[in-house]
């Protein structure tokens, strides 16, 4: 039997597509930006703050990164529900993007942090800096600077990972997949098209971060 590759429907789904990019670019620079702010918090606690806060931070990390996606974001969107957290599925898939991130870049930025020589941190002491403003001034940047091309691999991983979101009817690149090859039987051109999107999409994210270190890092090293 053979196939005949028909590509003619771009044409009518076109606008599906792009708005599924668009969705697919949210949830990453929505996640991006407060996962891993999330995640300098969390590295803060674990490597530097108080004791009685590090317990309940490193369960956090551990629950996340030993527990499937999918699971969390199903807990998100179906169990927070059932006891009154009622939100939206944008709202939900955002929330564990956030979440999942803020996990994974804790521990990332957590080791950039203990690999800072301690010298650094008597030096900032020295110039009688308070504790938080040596994280902020002295040990952050550099911390940053170190981790800067795991961190950036792990927000291409998140969001590949953000396909997952479809499965709650969130309109993602994902989910137009599904929409068009339903209406017109023609998996292989729809999974296609949506695959080398993401490849276009990561590769895009892959460059747009190193750019984003090469000017806040100048020393950092593109990988």
């Amino acid at each position: 039997m053979h196939y005949v590759f028909q590509f003619g429907w771009l044409l009518d789904y076109y606008p599906i597509i792009l708005k599924g990019v668009g969705v697919t670019i949210e949830l990453i620079a929505v996640g991006g930006i407060v996962g891993i702010a999330l995640g300098v918090v969390c590295a803060w606690c674990r490597a530097l703050g108080p004791k009685w806060v590090r317990p309940p931070v490193a369960l956090y990390v551990e629950l996340i990164r030993n527990t499937p996606f999918m699971i969390q974001l199903f807990f998100i969107f179906f169990g927070l529900p059932s006891i009154g957290f009622k939100m939206s599925e944008m709202e939900a898939a955002n929330l564990a993007m956030i979440i999942n991130l803020g996990a994974y870049s804790c521990e990332i930025i957590r080791a950039g942090i203990e690999a800072t020589p301690k010298g650094q941190f008597e030096a900032g002491a020295a110039l009688a800096l308070r504790p938080m403003q040596v994280f902020r001034l002295v040990i952050l940047v550099p911390s940053l600077q170190r981790i800067w091309p795991a961190l950036s691999s792990q927000l291409v991983i998140v969001m590949l990972g953000s396909a997952v979101v479809s499965q709650i009817a969130a309109e993602d690149l994902s989910y137009a997949a599904n929409f068009i090859q339903s209406r017109t039987f023609r998996a292989f051109e729809a999974y296609l098209v949506s695959t080398l999107t993401y490849l276009f999409l990561s590769i895009l994210l892959r460059q747009l971060l190193a750019m984003i270190g090469r000017r806040l890092f100048p020393q950092v090293t593109s990988r």
